[in-house]
């Protein structure tokens, strides 16, 4: 079996005392791509959040690359080789695309750039323009092709699609797919475009009011929507 970078076992994360995400157990090994499903509110970015350690857990332990992930770790973690690309893509609008590679080329070589670039041509052409100019879809694109500079073992990407448009998702899943493969990477995203998520993943995972509700082979759930309707609109616990 593939190398499990990340396990996670009665995960249970909270704000001012509430829980919001309850029990969640999750394993994540090396190229495999994860998804978590769900309606908004559902707890997606919160199990992110606390997986990294950004936010406390109040039960359940936690483990990403070996190393016990909790509040004052994400650096550390950060340093092994987990990389997490939040919703705003963590790019610095001001600075040109360029600017953003030979920021994180302090620890890649020139043949890591070239590489990456391979995985998306179309930012060869934008290297000097800044990233407020580019459009939603290059901006993540450059997140994401940043972040693969530093090599890393863990992608966590939260909300990949925000305010891009379908066929501008079906260009960049397939990649992130390819790169888990081709790099023995493990990917775990949270996604709101289900079906097209899951034509890009190895299994997923569908959070309801902070639990999860339904966890199976992506391919699995593409052959019978009617168990994802059913978990995203309250139906019964389907592990």
């Amino acid at each position: 079996m593939a190398e499990l970078l990340i396990e996670a076992e009665g995960l249970t994360v909270g704000y001012g005392g509430v829980s919001a995400v309850r029990d969640v157990d999750l394993r994540l090994h090396a190229g495999e791509v994860l998804t978590l499903l769900g309606a908004n509110g559902a707890g997606k970015t919160t199990t992110l959040l606390g997986l990294v350690g950004i936010l406390p857990h109040t039960a359940g332990l936690v483990r990403c690359l070996g190393i016990e992930s909790r509040p004052g770790r994400s650096a550390a973690l950060a340093r092994a080789g987990v990389a997490l690309i939040p919703d705003d893509r963590g790019i610095f609008p001001e600075l040109t695309v360029d600017e953003h590679f030979r920021l994180a080329s302090r620890r890649s070589s020139r043949q890591r750039r070239d590489l990456v670039l391979e995985y998306f041509p179309a930012l060869r052409d934008l290297l000097g323009r800044r990233a407020a100019l580019l459009s939603g879809g290059e901006q993540q694109m450059l997140g994401i092709a940043k972040s693969l500079m530093l090599s890393p073992r863990v992608l966590i990407i939260d909300e990949m699609s925000l305010g891009l448009a379908p066929i501008i998702v079906q260009q960049i899943l397939p990649k992130i797919r390819d790169l888990a493969k081709e790099e023995g990477m493990g990917v775990l995203l949270v996604e709101q475009h289900a079906q097209l998520a899951l034509a890009a993943s190895d299994r997923a995972m569908v959070l309801g009011r902070g639990e999860v509700v339904l966890e199976d082979d992506a391919a699995s759930l593409l052959a019978d929507q009617s168990r994802l309707e059913a978990a995203y609109f309250g139906g019964e616990e389907q592990r």
